[in-house]
């Protein structure tokens, strides 16, 4: 699919391309974007070319990754989300911050926005977030986005080639009072 533009009262969350690498290199140098992600580390003016010339637009092209960099109306690259789809009608979240904008909901008020698009335009009924045990940072995110906590996965995520555990929490139309497309029998008793 063609990329899309979402806004919310404070963002653009736009495609990131050319125009965007060295933004995204100077922000991807933080030490937590390196050690909490999966972007490469060191992470070189390289790795940012490849992720907006290919990997971006190709994750677009093929509807199996739709990345929107999170910008200010100055411009200002504030973070970094992705919708990946996992399984049909399932997608995974994820996201970073930049080290100058954090702590002001940025991400959260991203990961809202694009959790309404991937459900009423992507047909996504369910939604994951993983993050591995110990950032505190991107689980709080996850919360206040409206992520239920589903628990632990013992050696769920590869990081740079060692096997972690993860937190894994999910978010379903119905949290954002939304229709699924398909319907949703709960678990009785089950909350």
């Amino acid at each position: 699919m063609e990329p899309v533009t979402l806004t919310t009262d404070r963002l653009a969350l736009r495609t990131v391309g050319p125009r965007d690498a060295e933004a995204v290199h100077a922000a991807c140098q933080d030490p937590d974007i390196q050690r909490w992600t999966m972007v490469p580390s060191p992470y070189l003016p390289e790795h940012a070319r490849g992720f907006t010339e290919q990997m971006v637009p190709d994750g677009w092209a093929d509807d199996s990754m739709f990345t929107f960099g999170l910008f200010l109306p100055a411009g200002d690259l504030v973070g970094m989300l992705g919708v990946t789809m996992i399984s049909l009608g399932v997608g995974e979240i994820g996201f970073w911050g930049t080290k100058e904008h954090r702590g002001r909901g940025y991400i959260t008020e991203a990961a809202v926005a694009a959790a309404r698009w991937a459900f009423t335009e992507r047909a996504v009924d369910r939604l994951e977030w993983r993050a591995e045990v110990g950032n505190a940072a991107s689980r709080a995110v996850a919360q206040r986005a409206g992520f239920a906590m589903e628990g632990t996965l013992r050696s769920a995520i590869n990081n740079k080639g060692v096997r972690r555990d993860c937190w894994v929490g999910s978010l379903l139309p119905c949290d954002l009072a939304l229709p699924s497309t398909s319907p949703y029998l709960p678990t009785p008793g089950a909350a």
